[in-house]
């Protein structure tokens, strides 16, 4: 069993950050607590929506700018970040399950694991993004 499935099926709810519900970046939170013994900035207060595209777009441009993601070449390994774009902004992630799958939340649909290597997120990847911390980790 992997330990993605205690995921699926959690509704999503704006600002969630819990098994109860939660949004796409919310869904990071949650897992990196639970599997990874971290806690995550929780942005909570920080964007008015999860629609509004632009104030995504700036926290994850922010956090990769000054931290604390750094963007991964090669193959993304389980619980980086996919990050994908909506239009012409940053502003929906999902949590990598292994190269070309992930785990993720939007609008009124509920965690599901989906391909990012076809379909509409193809198109839309803007890269894989791994935690400093993790990469202190493999790194050390």
């Amino acid at each position: 069993m992997s330990w993605s499935n205690s995921y699926i099926g959690i509704p999503f709810e704006a600002f969630g950050r819990a098994q109860t519900g939660c949004d796409c970046y919310g869904l990071a939170v949650l897992i990196y607590a639970r599997e990874l013994g971290m806690q995550l900035t929780s942005y909570v207060g920080d964007y008015v929506s999860c629609d509004e595209r632009r104030e995504l777009d700036g926290l994850f441009s922010s956090a990769i700018e000054v931290g604390p993601w750094r963007k991964v070449e090669g193959k993304a390994q389980a619980f980086d970040i996919a990050l994908f774009r909506r239009g012409v902004t940053a502003a929906h992630c999902g949590v990598v399950i292994s190269d070309g799958v992930m785990l993720h939340v939007q609008g009124e649909d509920q965690v599901k694991v989906e391909s990012y290597r076809t379909g509409p997120w193809k198109l839309r990847l803007l890269g894989h993004y791994r935690h400093v911390e993790r990469l202190r980790k493999s790194n050390g």
